[in-house]
């Protein structure tokens, strides 16, 4: 949250959040800081994410979206899954080949991941 109100210039320190994780899941992937960012500013703007949308990447505290350890697999998965896009870092995208059927967007910071609609 902090992240957000200081590069992204949202106002949430007046804002109480919790986040919960099905089935007691530990978090300790990375890979979910993007995931829960995007939650915040769909919660703080009142503006759902699809639930087609699956996002995932490590969020830096500048605000940087950083790569992830197999970017493809999540991908391919996620296509599995049902979801028709997917937000992942953009330095990952070298690293993924198209995949019929989902959109995949590339974001290099937080401030480009909120900006999408």
């Amino acid at each position: 949250m902090a992240v957000l109100e200081k590069r992204v210039g949202l106002k949430l320190s007046d804002c109480d959040a919790y986040v919960n994780l099905a089935g007691g899941i530990r978090m300790n992937e990375p890979a979910m800081d993007l995931g829960i960012v995007m939650a915040l500013i769909s919660s703080f703007r009142d503006r759902p994410i699809s639930s087609r949308t699956m996002v995932f990447g490590e969020v830096g505290l500048s605000g940087e979206v950083r790569g992830v350890s197999l970017p493809e697999q999540r991908v391919a998965e996620a296509k599995k899954l049902g979801f028709t896009r997917c937000i992942v870092p953009k330095v990952c995208l070298r690293n993924l080949s198209k995949i019929k059927g989902i959109e995949i967007i590339g974001v290099s910071s937080v401030r480009d991941a909120m900006d999408i609609e």
